[in-house]
């Protein structure tokens, strides 16, 4: 169990960074409510937030909060200003390797998911590093007084991917895995819409372009009609293969027989899977 401590900078009485008509407080909270969705899509996580709201919290309450907690990682989102462009992140001075390495991985998986100019990793002597008992790293995700951050950051898609590529760095830092999900109940249609295709459909759903074909057919596989109602499961649960798993294993974890999963997902006479594949296992 991994347990990760979420420090929205700033809060009630104290509003952080302001330009532009943003408030870093508000924008803070806005990137560590999404980390913690996504986050919730991982095995084997617990989250604790200082705060869930426009709450005043000191820098001792954060620190003495989260070393009580016993967390595994603090992370502190924060939005910079001061004429400066692009995103930053910090460490205390002289940590092991461990913070280094979720500080890389944070700090790459940020750059990628957001084409911020990257002003690269640093490390400083703050309160929230230097009191916590865990490794701990705080982000300033872009300048809150610099006109190209700042319209950015007014959009919540790219609000999106700021918390995304947090959650990517940290999945990445601690090896998570995505939670097993039930996909929808018998009789759940979809309505196409623009750009829809089997493939990207099949993704989303977490089943098979040839089971979307079965529980469909006569669909046009090539220009599916925008509007019209698609089938997309049957009560059914699926997996993502990993490396080394086979048919036999995933029968026994899910109760099924490795007739019924070669059926369900028409594989071949030697039971062939691929890592990534989406496959009906119940």
């Amino acid at each position: 169990m991994v347990k990760i401590y979420i420090d929205p900078g700033h809060g009630g009485t104290d509003p952080g960074a302001v330009g532009n008509s943003l408030y870093e407080k508000i924008l803070t909270l806005k990137i560590a409510l999404k980390i913690k969705e996504y986050l919730e899509e991982y095995e084997d996580v617990q989250i604790k937030m200082s705060r869930t709201g426009d709450q005043t919290r000191s820098l001792t309450y954060r620190t003495d909060d989260a070393n009580a907690w016993g967390a595994d990682v603090y992370v502190s989102p924060h939005i910079n200003a001061g004429g400066g462009v692009g995103y930053e992140d910090f460490v205390y001075p002289g940590v092991g390797q461990t913070t280094l390495a979720i500080q890389d991985a944070i700090h790459n998986e940020v750059i990628k998911a957001t084409g911020f100019n990257d002003r690269g990793q640093k490390q400083k002597n703050l309160h929230v590093l230097r009191e916590s008992h865990m490794p701990a790293i705080l982000t300033e995700n872009g300048f809150i007084d610099n006109s190209g951050d700042a319209a950015k950051l007014k959009q919540d898609s790219f609000i999106d991917d700021v918390a995304r590529g947090h959650v990517n760095g940290i999945v990445k830092a601690f090896n998570l895995r995505k939670k097993e999900t039930s996909k929808p109940s018998k009789g759940y249609r979809h309505t196409v819409v623009k750009g829809d295709t089997l493939w990207s459909l099949s993704q989303k759903y977490g089943t098979t372009v040839n089971n979307l074909k079965k529980l469909n057919p006569g669909i046009n596989v090539d220009a599916l009609q925008i509007g019209s109602k698609l089938n997309i499961t049957s009560g059914a649960t699926y997996h993502t293969v990993k490396k080394g798993e086979t048919v036999s294993e995933l029968a026994k974890k899910y109760g099924s027989t490795i007739k019924q999963i070669k059926s369900w997902n028409d594989l071949d006479k030697n039971y062939t899977i691929y890592v990534g594949e989406s496959l009906r296992v119940k």
